[in-house]
């Protein structure tokens, strides 16, 4: 077992991970974002309003991302499992 290999497909692991979750993080970032500025503009101060619409947003994102995000995840995990016998033998 070479120290190079597990770095590099720990490496692999956390980009994958970033990549995948990226497009969901920004989009609640953004809808969270408009949220506070209409919540701020009109002086109301309800704690769902902030909280609904990210949910939904991550929701349509999902159905959105959805399939580009489960490829990006069986791209990793057939690596991971090519590169098993390296890494354990």
């Amino acid at each position: 077992m070479n120290a190079d290999t597990v770095i590099s497909l720990a490496e692999n692991g956390v980009y994958t991970i970033l990549i995948v979750v990226g497009p969901l993080l920004i989009l609640a970032l953004v809808v969270g974002l408009l949220v506070s500025i209409f919540q701020a503009t009109t002086q109301i101060q309800e704690q769902t309003l902030a909280f609904i619409p990210k949910i939904v947003a991550v929701f349509v994102g999902i159905v959105f991302f959805g399939p580009w995000m489960l490829q990006r995840m069986i791209e990793f995990t057939i690596q991971v499992f090519n590169n098993i016998t390296r890494v354990v033998g």
